[in-house]
This record gives C-alpha cells, structure tokens and sequence, in this order.
C-alpha cells in the first residue's frame, strides 16, 4: 500500500487505520510528488491512497493518477483530499480514481470500509488480457483547459466543453441528459448552449481524428459517450 499525503499527522492517522484493519499489509508514505512519483514507477502497490494537494503543488495528486493510469496495472486509487466532494469526486472518477473522501467529513470506519471495499473489488476483478494501448485511450485532466489526449493527440477544448467530456466520459454507455449538463454550464444553461458545447467537442475531436463518432446524439433527452 502506499499513503501519499504531505501533512505528517494526517499521513500516520491514515498509515495507521490501514495497519490496524490488515497488519499484514506493507504501507509505504511518501509526503511530496517527487519522491512519490518515483516510488510507483518503482513498486507495484495493491492500493495508493494519496491527497490531491502536496505541499505548494496544488493539482499534484492529479498528475500521480495520471503516472497511475500511464502503467495500465488497473492500481486503485483512493483519493482522500479536503476539496469539495460535490465538484471533485465526479473529476477525480473521470481520472479514474476508484474512491473519494472529503477530509473532516468521515471517519476511521468509513475509511476502513471503503478502503476494504476497494481492495476486495480489486481482487475479485478477472485479469484482462492486456492493457489497452496508451494512444488508444480517451486520458483526461478536467483541472486544466486543453488537456484531453485522444489516441496520443491533444484535444484542444475550453474549459466548459472539457467539463461536458469528462461528465459524458465518467458515464459511458449511458445517456446523460441536457439537464444533467446543465450542472457543469456555468452559464447559459440551455438545450441550444449545450448542444453548441458538444458541437465543439466534435470538432476538436475531428481535427485530431477525422474518423471520431464517438459521442451519439440521443433526440430530446441528451448525449452518450460510444467511443472504444
């Protein structure tokens, strides 16, 4: 296990549940980007619960769960972070972050069952028979403008259209509907708007990958992410 957290007292707490509820488990703590960074290209962890913030780096967790997914090993990530679940846990899930908790909201036994739930769902998930290629995958950093990477691209997006793709991704395979996008316009929250947004989405997508059609337009409900 490793526990990534740049605060020494938060770190032990957590260090410390972990060890509590499975003695058997080795838990690494790394307390900035760097030295954490090394570590999981060095060691293959069953879990790595790490904060979003370290030390000045604001945005440093992110980039850990990107190194993370760069591996293609399937490691669950638990992030435990005091940003506002309501806004981040639906980011950190489109960087595909397994968990999210919001600091002085749970407590040791939530933390124990969720970090217990992670491991035996790990577990119990059947080995795929390779990881996908890296420039075959959608890769995304809803935190900053034009980040979205399709096929080993970048996708060039405003901030609002990278919000819409992150939401339409997080849900693929379901229909996600204009009032659901309504919750990451931040203005002009209407039909004809959104719809202005996923047009975008398109184009950006089409200016890397002419063949893209990926996103289906569902009449009078929403819009669904179909892209493999």
């Amino acid at each position: 296990m490793a526990v990534i957290e740049d605060d020494p007292t938060t770190s032990a707490q957590l260090a410390g549940w972990i060890r509590a509820a499975r003695p058997e488990l080795s838990v690494d703590q790394w307390f900035d980007r760097d030295a954490a960074e090394a570590a999981l290209r060095r060691e293959r962890y069953d879990l790595v619960v790490l904060d979003i913030e370290l030390g000045r780096e604001r945005n440093a967790g992110v980039a850990l769960i990107n190194e993370i997914n760069k591996q293609g090993l399937g490691t669950p990530v638990l992030v435990v972070s005091a940003m506002p679940a309501a806004i981040y846990r639906s980011i950190m899930k489109a960087l595909d972050a397994w968990d999210y908790l919001q600091k002085t909201t749970f407590d040791e036994a939530e933390f124990i069952e969720t970090f217990l739930d992670i491991l035996r769902t790990a577990r119990l998930r059947e080995p795929k028979g390779g990881a996908r290629a890296a420039d075959d995958s959608l890769q995304l950093d809803p935190l900053k403008q034009r980040s979205a990477m399709w096929r080993g691209q970048r996708v060039n997006l405003p901030l609002t259209a990278q919000r819409i793709l992150a939401t339409l991704h997080e849900r693929a395979g379901e229909v996600v509907s204009y009032e659901e996008l309504f919750d990451v316009v931040k203005s002009g929250r209407n039909r004809d708007n959104v719809r202005k947004h996923v047009a975008t989405i398109r184009d950006a997508f089409r200016d890397v990958d002419p063949s893209f059609d990926g996103i289906e337009n569902i009449p009078m409900r929403g819009f669904r992410w179909t892209a493999t």
